[in-house]
């Protein structure tokens, strides 16, 4: 029944989405509601019952998702801090965000790519980047690796998933809490080393 209806759906509206759902993700910070994974699962998906090709579905999500964070970095060094300041608290974690704001000021660009994994930091890191002081030029070659890793690999699961969409929804998701669970980690064991070197500076 679902590959019956990934058949049906037009291909060129599917690419469309497959865009620009990961461009919409940070540069209007969409992805703290709807991650852009969705529309790239589907088209890779639908690659796989012959809907599309696979080498279409691969440079639409690349291109999106790199265009959309350039985006969103560009917006982050301007208006960062008003767009944070607005957004509800239920969506966006303080916590998630101190602990991505210092993980950048601390290791850079290596935290855009890691970003790029995790469907909740892939909106906010960009605008954090950018808010960060983060320059275009150590900030653009991360972006397009993370960019064409992640919508490739995502491109490809639904690929092979086929019908089972929803596994794969899942499992990402899986992985997203993990890897925001070793950046949470990361930032606690930054501050308690800041912390111990401050009190033994004191003695």
């Amino acid at each position: 029944m679902v590959l019956d209806a990934l058949r049906a759906l037009p291909p060129t509206p599917m690419l469309i989405l497959a865009f620009l759902c990961p461009a919409l993700e940070a540069s209007t910070m969409l992805g703290v509601i709807f991650p852009g994974e969705i529309a790239i699962l589907v088209a890779g998906a639908a690659a796989q019952v012959g809907t599309l090709s696979l080498w279409a579905v691969i440079p639409m999500g690349v291109s999106g998702a790199v265009i959309g964070d350039a985006v969103g970095f560009g917006v982050g060094r301007r208006y960062g801090g008003w767009l944070l300041q607005h957004l509800p608290e239920r969506l966006v974690k303080p916590e998630a965000v101190r602990a991505t704001s210092d993980l950048l000021r601390r290791r850079g660009p290596i935290i855009v790519l890691i970003g790029r994994l995790t469907a909740l930091l892939r909106a906010l890191v960009p605008g954090l980047a950018g808010m960060s002081g983060l320059t275009w030029g150590r900030f653009l070659p991360y972006n397009l690796l993370g960019g064409v890793i992640w919508a490739t690999g995502v491109a490809v699961l639904g690929y092979l998933a086929g019908a089972g969409l929803a596994v794969v929804q899942q499992r990402l998701g899986v992985v997203s809490d993990i890897v925001l669970g070793a950046l949470a980690v990361a930032a606690l064991v930054m501050w308690l080393r800041s912390h111990l070197r401050r009190r033994q500076s004191r003695h």
